[in-house]
């Protein structure tokens, strides 16, 4: 019998405690109640996942979301954090508004919210509407303004109920898995041409800011996605790939949103369209800065050592820095290190950054993946990082609340049903939801900390 942990220390008063989920990952009914395809529908249905898994049912989220809430309630969750998809909202990408779309959002939060769980819906989690990708997606500027549109329209069927809000989760990972690299949908291979998408993601998270608060919406932060970069070697050449990883996949985003400036003239001056102009739309003030958070990188020049990669994503030669396999004692399933200080060492470093121009944190991924209901490994990598978050706030930093990812097991992109995040295991053949240990863990954990032990 494994030794059981000791409490977690007790966390600041009105602490959020969540889970996560996406529409793509989770909902499956693709072409119910009127829902056009996204570019992640067609991606998968050209055979991009690598097990073949049945992303047009995922775990039929969209069918049994009651079942889901309740296991939130189970879990004494103070808030779920789901995505929203854009084309089941608005099927084209722009034009009317698709109501049948609209309705399933609106039972959900009124599910939610009759359990007592704060709705935190994400506007956009990667489920670009296919004719907007088609039409060059995120390279084109009027992507950004069809987004406004639609985050518009559902803060004006929600925002009555919504307390909280995040506008688009992690572009980092969009423009370099998306169009840097192809890994991902729309699939494009464009490297450092790729920049237009994350000008433009920028953008319509600036313009969504807008639309959600002249409809009344409140509390709206982001979710971007963060690592702490270590320098791999000792030369010049390790030093500027470190550096230039650092600032593509750390402060190409956070900066823009935070201080009204790009972190480097050189990547500012690659941006479209005007965009001076442009950043004080991106960088009107949030209430609160959501950050993902996995593992550390460690980043030097590219060689043919540099077996590591971006997200279980090859780095090509053409690219100007390698990523290592950081050294740990432990690893998920997926192969990420496991790290829990990198938590801490994050959030301080992003104090020391912004200073006052960083608001209130809130942790809106952080999870593992491993196999099996017995995941005694999940329950470690949990206590750690929680462990490691509260650091944070003996550190000074304001951190509000901390949403795992991911409340079920889901459809992990192009790897398919094969790496499993999920506090509650899906059988992928009949659905059924089972809890994992990890799942009666976070439970206990939750209850200590409401009741004060």
């Amino acid at each position: 019998m494994s030794t059981p942990l000791p409490p977690l220390p007790a966390f600041p008063p009105g602490f959020l405690w969540g889970a996560s989920a996406s529409a793509f990952q989770t909902e499956g009914a693709v072409d119910t109640e009127g829902k056009g395809p996204s570019g992640w529908d067609a991606f998968a249905a050209q055979g991009r996942i690598k097990d073949g898994a049945d992303a047009s049912r995922a775990t039929g989220f969209h069918a049994r979301y009651r079942e889901d809430v309740a296991l939130l309630a189970g879990l004494g969750a103070d808030a779920f954090r789901f995505s929203v998809s854009w084309p089941r909202v608005v099927p084209g990408g722009s034009g009317p508004v698709n109501m049948a779309g609209l309705d399933f959002y609106d039972r959900l939060v009124d599910e939610l919210c009759a359990h007592g769980i704060r709705p935190a819906p994400t506007l956009y989690h990667w489920d670009t509407p296919l004719q907007l990708d088609e039409a060059g997606g995120w390279l084109n500027r009027d992507t950004a303004a069809r987004f406004a549109e639609y985050a518009s329209a559902v803060a004006e069927r929600l925002a009555d109920r919504v307390p909280m809000w995040i506008t688009i989760n992690e572009p980092a990972e969009v423009t370099l898995l998306g169009y840097a690299l192809g890994e991902h949908a729309p699939g494009k291979q464009l490297l450092f041409d790729a920049l237009p998408a994350a000008h433009h993601q920028l953008l319509a998270h600036g313009l969504a800011v807008q639309a959600l608060r002249a409809a009344g919406a409140t509390n709206i932060g982001t979710a971007v996605s963060h690592s702490p970069v270590r320098t791999a070697g000792t030369s010049e050449e390790d030093r500027f790939g470190a550096e230039l990883y650092d600032t593509i996949t750390n402060w190409m985003f956070a900066d823009p949103i935070l201080t009204g400036r790009y972190p480097d003239e050189n990547f500012a001056a690659l941006m479209p369209g005007p965009v001076a102009d442009d950043l004080d739309v991106i960088s009107a003030p949030l209430d609160w800065y959501g950050v993902n958070y996995y593992q550390p990188m460690l980043v030097g020049a590219p060689s043919n050592e540099a077996l590591g990669d971006f997200a279980g994503v090859g780095l090509p030669a053409e690219l100007p820095f390698g990523v290592r396999e950081i050294e740990s004692e432990q690893r998920t399933d997926f192969g990420w290190s496991v790290e829990p200080d990198g938590l801490r060492e994050l959030l301080v470093l992003l104090k020391d950054r912004f200073g006052d121009r960083l608001p209130p944190v809130y942790i809106t991924e952080n999870g593992c993946s491993y196999d099996g209901l017995d995941d005694r490994r999940r329950i470690d990598f949990l206590d750690g990082h929680l462990r490691s978050l509260h650091q944070a706030i003996d550190a000074g930093v304001d951190v509000r609340g901390y949403f795992t990812w991911s409340l079920t097991d889901n459809i992990e992109w192009v790897e398919g049903a094969a790496q499993r995040f999920g506090l509650v295991h899906i059988d992928y053949e009949t659905l059924e939801r089972t809890p994992k240990a990890s799942y009666a863990w976070y439970r206990d954990a939750i209850a200590a900390q409401k009741s004060g032990h």
